[in-house]
């Protein structure tokens, strides 16, 4: 996991300031939530603090967990992780895995906080892994259904799977999102996780 300090360190060094009036959202995860750079002004009824960090996996996030989260003291976590597990060829039973160890910490660490799942994306580069990316994301959210009454399956694949012209969606390298992108899961968060806490 050396490979991730340049970008760890920072964020593991970041300021802790005391709570203020609004409930404390913390963004975890990969690169999808770390570029989003809107993110704080577009949920400005939260007090946001990105901790994602590029080109994580899931088991970085299980790893580097304890160094980047418990200190923020979260009110709310917003999470996605997974794509880069499955574009690195690994199966979906082990993002599963990871993903039940991250839910783990978040109750050991933070308590029964709400949580959301963003559902992993149908990126255009990785459409030979959709098959993966589909019964990862069902696995996951039956587990959420039958085990997380805390965390919130943010489905986030059929809406960006449905849309014919997918390249609105993203970058030139078919990965990371573009604003479309972001506009697109910023209306679905709202609507399926954060219209609960937004005054």
């Amino acid at each position: 996991m050396f490979w991730y300090h340049d970008e760890i360190e920072p964020l593991e060094s970041k300021p802790v300031m005391p709570k203020g009036q609004k409930p404390r959202l913390l963004l975890y995860g990969s690169s999808s939530l770390r570029l989003w750079d809107e993110f704080a002004n577009e949920f400005s009824e939260f007090e946001v603090i990105n901790q994602a960090f590029g080109g994580s996996t899931s088991a970085a996030c299980c790893w580097f967990f304890k160094r980047l989260v418990p200190q923020f003291q979260p009110d709310l976590l917003v999470y996605y992780a997974g794509d880069n597990d499955l574009g690195e060829g690994r199966h979906p039973e082990e993002v599963f895995i990871c993903f039940k160890y991250v839910m783990s910490l978040i109750d050991r660490h933070c308590g029964n906080i709400p949580v959301a799942f963003i559902s992993i994306k149908p990126s255009i580069v990785r459409q030979d892994l959709i098959n993966s990316i589909i019964f990862t994301n069902s696995i996951i959210q039956k587990e959420i259904d039958d085990f997380h009454p805390n965390c919130t399956f943010v489905n986030i694949f059929d809406a960006m799977a449905q849309i014919e012209n997918k390249e609105i969606l993203f970058e030139e390298d078919g990965l990371h999102l573009s604003a479309n992108g972001y506009a697109l899961w910023k209306k679905l968060l709202k609507e399926q996780f954060l219209y609960k806490f937004m005054g």
